[in-house]
This record gives structure tokens, C-alpha cells and sequence, in this order.
């Protein structure tokens, strides 16, 4: 993953930036990426239509930053769950990994609809899909040492799926995911459980 091109190297140029990207990621949440204008981004983060230009010359490039940061943010989060596997009990990385979808729901969301509105972006789908993968079959490993590699990698696909699911009850109502996410949390420990038969955490 590379980093933003258009970062300021100024403070208020940072928070400028900032403003700009909650504000992009505002509208194209509420109206769709294709309906957005670079003008109401302006409007929406108080920037002046120059200073926008000037941080962002594109809409595609705002997005292309807002696309990077949803995938450096699940990347880093992903990372941190893996710094603390080895140490948990089945349970502990049942909820860590509902958590972790949780938290990204929305920002997932916002990412494949921008993603699908531009045609596609394939390759940097797939690499993200699969730095995804990578990174839940290494927490798989540490938390079960004895694993083997492949399956590990196996289970890291089959986990994706389950948290797929997740994600997909964003549009429901509160009471109605609330369920569904408890449903789920049985689904992925069932699925940890006997997929890791025989490999339980030492």
C-alpha cells in the first residue's frame, strides 16, 4: 500500500485535508459517488474551490484517499488483533474478529460502493482481498500453532465469509442486528471450534 500523494506537509494542511476527506466520504455516503460534485465537497468542508484542487485535483483522487485509508485502517486494525492472538482463548478471538468487522462496517460499505461506481478497480480489490486473507490466516496460526500453513489459509477464506455476512446487516434495524450479529458470533466460535479440533491454543 502506498501512501496518499497528496498528503500537506503542514499541520492546518493536514486538518484541511482531513476535513475535506469526512466531508467526501459524507456525501458520497448520503447521495452516491456519481451524484457528487467537487463543489459541494468544497461547501460541505469549508474549503475554498482552489485549496480543494490544490489537495485533491480530482474527485477520483479524493476517492482513490478515502479507498487507501479504509485499507490502511482495516490493515492496521488487523494487524493489531494479530499482536494479541497468540494470548487468546477461543471465546476472545470469536469476539475480536466480530469486532473488527463491526467497527469497519460502515467505512466497507461506503468502500465497495465508491469501488463499483468506478468499474471495478480489480487489482487493487484483489490485493486487498488478499492482504485480508494473509492477515486472519497468521492470527489463525498464532493462536492455534499447530495449523498447518494451508489450513490456516483455508480457514482465513471460510472466517472472510462469516464476516461478510456481518457486514451485510449494516441496513437492517438496530434490533434486527443486534440478533443477527449474535447469530453469527455462534457461527464463526462453532466454525473455530471445529475447524481447530486437536489445535487448541497451548
Amino acid at each position: 500500500m502506498t501512501g496518499n500523494p497528496y498528503a500537506p506537509k503542514q499541520q492546518r494542511g493536514h486538518q484541511r485535508v482531513a476535513a475535506i476527506m469526512e466531508a467526501g466520504a459524507s456525501l458520497f455516503r448520503e447521495q452516491g459517488y456519481d451524484a457528487v460534485t467537487m463543489t459541494e465537497i468544497a461547501a460541505r468542508s469549508g474549503t475554498a474551490f482552489g485549496s480543494l484542487y490544490r489537495f485533491f485535483p480530482s474527485k477520483e483522487a479524493l476517492a482513490d484517499a478515502l479507498l487507501l485509508r479504509y485499507a490502511q485502517h482495516a490493515l492496521d486494525r488487523l494487524a493489531a488483533l494479530g499482536a494479541r492472538s497468540a494470548a487468546m482463548s477461543l471465546d476472545e478471538l470469536t469476539d475480536a474478529f466480530i469486532d473488527f468487522m463491526l467497527e469497519l462496517q460502515t467505512e466497507r460499505s461506503f468502500a465497495i460502493a465508491v469501488i463499483d461506481a468506478r468499474g471495478g478497480h480489480g487489482d487493487k480489490r484483489s490485493e486487498f482481498r488478499e492482504a485480508l486473507r494473509e492477515g486472519i490466516a497468521t492470527i489463525v496460526r498464532k493462536a492455534f500453532p499447530r495449523l498447518t500453513k494451508v489450513k490456516s489459509a483455508a480457514m482465513a477464506i471460510v472466517i472472510m465469509h462469516i464476516l461478510k455476512g456481518i457486514a451485510g446487516t449494516a441496513l437492517e434495524r438496530e434490533s434486527v442486528r443486534r440478533a443477527l450479529t449474535t447469530e453469527y458470533r455462534l457461527v464463526l466460535r462453532s466454525y473455530l471450534a471445529s475447524a481447530t479440533r486437536g489445535a487448541t491454543p497451548d
